[in-house]
């Protein structure tokens, strides 16, 4: 990445890269298996050749790095699965929303092993951001009927939270001159681990016709590929609370795009609790003003959903 690029544009290109996820798996209208497969099947050499210009130019990695990664795949497999699942029940724009809720497992894990303090705001916006997810998912009503959408808003809450841990294990066993040999790893694992969980759902399509295929190679190359590679390697460059904050234009979008393109119309209720969840995400990631930068370390766990 050119270093004179404000890394700010960055970011929000990769999340508008990846706000297309949602949709792109609706509109290619094939199973979760089947998206999953592709997703990472297509995007899988793309990374490879950048994997090998970054092992070229930085050496190999530990086992343990790689079974940190290859596990965190695993999880991010689980996610992409039950997400693509939830996308069919509740929509594009409000799956994507409520997977949010990633934000929380991430404090958590890192409270439950390394003991990290947990702060203040996180206590006060958890309750907040579980009632903005039931209000997106269809408490007081909206689009759908009333089974679709509590199951897919489960779905898309166990997709966040598996999203989560892979943020959790991938912030421990990454770098940031490594962004795209560590996708390219999780990646690998995430289409194994996630086209057996999308299984539960219809065995994968091996020929889903011309139709859906395009829509799969847009999402394995806008996500997959250039989402996650961008924002990636732009956010070690950023405070951590720049980085997170940029990043909330990715379900914000999503679900814009979702009602524009695949004329999506949630309810005003649902509208409400996404915009709750929205802020409770900002106020999760934000962190106080310092005179000091925060370190590079501090400044890469995205909240962008995949």
């Amino acid at each position: 990445m050119a270093d004179g690029v404000d890394p700010r544009l960055i970011v929000l290109l990769g999340a508008a890269a990846t706000s297309l996820t949602g949709s792109l798996i609706k509109l290619s209208g094939v199973s979760p298996a089947t998206s999953t497969f592709f997703r990472c099947a297509i995007a899988a050499p793309f990374l490879g050749v950048l994997a090998w210009r970054e092992f070229r130019r930085h050496g190999g990695i530990s086992l343990k790095v790689l079974a940190g990664q290859v596990l965190g795949g695993a999880m991010l497999g689980a996610d992409f699965a039950l997400w693509a699942h939830s996308i069919s029940m509740i929509g594009a724009g409000i799956s994507t929303v409520v997977a949010n809720v990633q934000v929380v497992v991430v404090p958590i894990l890192a409270w439950l092993f390394f003991r990290e303090p947990v702060p203040m705001r996180f206590v006060v916006a958890v309750p907040f951001l579980f009632a903005g997810v039931a209000l997106a998912g269809g408490m007081l009503g909206g689009s759908g009927a009333g089974d679709q959408l509590l199951l897919g808003t489960v779905l898309a809450l166990a997709a966040g939270g598996a999203y989560g841990v892979y943020l959790f294990l991938s912030g421990r066993a990454g770098a940031a001159h490594r962004a795209s040999s560590q996708v390219f790893v999780s990646t690998v694992a995430a289409g194994v681990v996630g086209t057996a969980v999308g299984s539960l759902w219809g065995t994968i399509d091996l020929t889903p016709g011309w139709a859906a295929f395009g829509w799969l190679a847009a999402l394995a190359l806008a996500s997959q590929v250039v989402g996650w590679v961008l924002i990636g390697a732009a956010l070690p460059r950023l405070s951590a609370e720049v980085g997170a904050t940029l990043l909330l234009a990715q379900p914000v979008t999503a679900l814009v795009i979702a009602m524009v393109v695949l004329g999506e119309r949630p309810g005003p209720a649902q509208l409400a609790g996404c915009a709750v969840v929205v802020a409770a995400v900002w106020m999760v990631t934000r962190r106080p003003m310092s005179p000091r930068r925060v370190t590079a370390s501090s400044a890469t766990d995205p909240v962008q959903n995949p």
